[in-house]
């Protein structure tokens, strides 16, 4: 069987996106998803992204224009992808499935986003109502769990080794969580470098890290800026959201989603 592929990638977190609307895809096969983002013996990606018709949902059909299920390059189903998610929309435009606005649904509930003609893909995120703040780090919820801690020397950092050490703690159990080393740059301005769980490494960017960061950094008054320039590896997202009493709410993850390419590999 000859699977269609296509190739896109958010600053630099890369992912395979498969049109699934006819449900052929063998979702529980995780070993297949895992050898399809293998760098080596696969197309190559930090996840795998299946776009389908949502038929789960109590809103009409008029209203959701598709579903994103996520899975890491371990093969396993993950919670949100903020990166993900913008690609998806840039995704979905290229198959004519919308045009420049989007609602679709992932695992964390429903999601609004835009996309213009450059590229650029302005995703809504879910509301934080629930932060931790410790004296060492600030933990939170934007869809995918999400440690956020300020480091010195952040180009120098060993990301790999200390992102899996406390993302196998046991502050956060067998789940884990992400891990986010954050460098200030300016009063609105923020390095990130992130270890992702089920990729066990640090990927050149991610959304909803991003977005924690942002949020993070605003609790902790290290700004107090509610649009936020986030500096990641494979280039620059933005955060912007609304802070209320009930938490944050209209946060939203901006920047590009690149095609890369497409093509045909056999299962």
């Amino acid at each position: 069987m000859q699977l269609k592929f296509y190739k896109y990638q958010g600053t630099g977190n890369d992912f395979v996106m498969i049109d699934n609307r006819q449900n052929f895809f063998p979702k529980n096969d995780t070993k297949l998803i895992e050898r399809l983002c293998n760098r080596r013996f696969g197309i190559g990606a930090d996840g795998l992204i299946l776009l389908e018709n949502d038929i789960s949902t109590d809103l009409s059909a008029d209203e959701i224009d598709f579903r994103m299920v996520y899975y890491n390059s371990d093969g396993n189903e993950s919670s949100m992808c903020g990166n993900g998610g913008r690609c998806l929309v840039a995704f979905a435009k290229s198959l004519n499935v919308i045009d420049n606005d989007a609602t679709f649904i992932a695992t964390d509930g429903l999601h609004h986003a835009t996309i213009d003609k450059s590229g650029i893909v302005s995703l809504q995120m879910k509301d934080v109502d629930e932060v931790k703040v410790d004296s060492e780090y600030v933990f939170l919820n934007t869809g995918s769990p999400h440690h956020v801690t300020l480091v010195n020397d952040l180009e120098h950092y060993n990301v790999k080794e200390n992102g899996a050490e406390i993302r196998y703690s046991y502050l956060y159990g067998k789940a884990g969580s992400n891990v986010n080393f954050v460098n200030q740059i300016s009063e609105n301005h923020f390095r990130l470098r992130t270890y992702e769980r089920g990729v066990e490494d640090e990927t050149l960017s991610c959304g909803t890290g991003a977005t924690a960061t942002a949020i993070a950094m605003n609790i902790i008054g290290k700004t107090k800026s509610n649009s936020i320039d986030i500096e990641v590896e494979g280039g620059k997202l933005k955060v912007i959201f609304e802070k209320t009493d009930k938490g944050f709410e209209n946060v939203f993850l901006i920047g590009p989603a690149t095609f890369v390419f497409e093509g045909e590999i056999e299962l």
